[in-house]
């Protein structure tokens, strides 16, 4: 008798190969992507970096090739420190120091007085917050000629008071160079506050019930109930609102045109307003670019630790 040994052969079954449909499925999101990507890589980084390119050169009215050192730079500068009178540079410096901190500390405290207000379940809550919503939906040019209107010592404010018998009253910031910027400043904050307002009340609203009234229990009044619990919890919510407010102070341009024109010989200039004019209209194309990556140097600052504090891994 013969024993017959017999191999077993297992059988892996052979890997479908992806039909072109699933392909297709595969691919389509990378493709419909790609071309956004690609424009944004060219006309967002590219341009930045043409920007910076420019500045490092002799550029005119058009494009120059021969690099000549940080040139454009020593200028504003010297601009900046070394100039008597006061140069358009130091004046748009000036400015946004001050449009900025009372932009960004305005917005901050009334967008956080608003959302306190609405967060005590008010009647008609559903109507106010749209109301103070409503502004952030204006475009810069809009908000800017509506309060070029309504500060205009001939048209607005002031001509309506003395028509009613108050002839003593007078605001004419629009037309002062020394008081124009502030005018920006209350544009600026009209818009943004309720922007802000809803921010806060976002994390009003996430704070946990129970943290407050075990407070209140313990004996907190209203103010130390807010100070040591509720404003440290929305510390996030003020971190996001300083870097969405320091980003629309420092690239602001069209409110300032539409409202002041610039104001009287430029005094309401911020250095989005310098860029523009020595690169469109003086024709310093090397001070402008110089002028505009300082701009985005002084972005970068701001939000690099932000993102930074973001991803950085928490320690476990």
């Amino acid at each position: 008798m013969s024993s017959v040994a017999t191999t077993q052969i297992k059988l892996t079954p052979e890997r479908s190969r992806p039909s072109v449909r699933a392909r297709l499925q595969d691919a389509l999101p990378k493709i419909v992507l790609a071309p956004s990507f690609a424009i944004t890589i060219v006309f967002v980084y590219g341009f930045i970096l043409w920007t910076v390119y420019l500045s490092f050169t002799n550029s005119k009215t058009f494009p120059s090739y021969v690099i000549t050192g940080p040139r454009a730079y020593l200028r504003l500068w010297g601009w900046t420190f070394d100039s008597d009178p006061p140069s358009s540079w130091y004046t748009s410096i000036i400015n946004m120091g001050i449009f900025g901190f009372l932009y960004i500390a305005m917005c901050l405290a009334l967008g956080l007085f608003l959302a306190i207000l609405l967060d005590q379940k008010i009647r008609g809550e559903g109507v106010l917050r749209p109301i103070y919503l409503y502004p952030m939906a204006l475009s810069f040019i809009v908000t800017g000629v509506a309060w070029k209107w309504f500060l205009d010592p001939g048209l607005g404010l002031e001509q309506t008071l003395h028509q009613w018998g108050w002839t003593s009253f007078h605001f004419d910031w629009i037309k002062n160079k020394d008081f124009v910027i502030y005018t920006v400043v209350i544009a600026g904050v009209w818009q943004a506050s309720g922007f802000i307002m809803a921010m806060f009340l976002a994390g009003l609203r996430g704070i946990d019930g129970e943290i407050m009234k075990a407070a209140q229990i313990d004996g907190a009044t209203t103010f130390q109930l807010y100070r040591r619990i509720v404003i440290p919890l929305l510390r996030p919510i003020f971190l996001s609102a300083f870097i969405v407010l320091a980003h629309l102070a420092i690239k602001s341009y069209d409110l300032v045109v539409a409202l002041t024109s610039g104001g009287p010989g430029g005094s309401a200039w911020l250095p989005s307003n310098f860029m523009y004019e020595y690169t469109f209209k003086r024709n310093e194309m090397a001070v402008g670019s110089a002028s505009a990556v300082i701009m985005l140097m002084t972005i970068v600052a701001i939000i690099v630790p932000y993102l930074y504090s973001e991803l950085r891994e928490k320690p476990r």
